[in-house]
């Protein structure tokens, strides 16, 4: 049986270092306001962040979705 879902199998932190790698801090910045990624950003307190903050992470998810698959 396949999921029909693509973040299945996926961890935040794999999708995060995906789109950074793909888009640079800067970009993704620019993509999605958030301080974590405009001010010193960083792989942890970006984690940090998004496993606190809902919204943001669905942003962060539709992002990869719509860019990465």
């Amino acid at each position: 049986m396949t999921s029909n879902d693509p973040l299945h199998g996926k961890t935040l932190e794999m999708i995060l270092k995906e789109l950074v790698h793909h888009f640079g801090w800067e970009d993704l910045g620019s993509m999605i306001r958030i301080n974590c990624f405009t001010s010193n950003p960083s792989i942890n307190s970006s984690l940090k962040f998004l496993r606190k903050t809902p919204w943001a992470r669905k942003k962060v998810e539709a992002l990869y979705i719509k860019s990465m698959t």
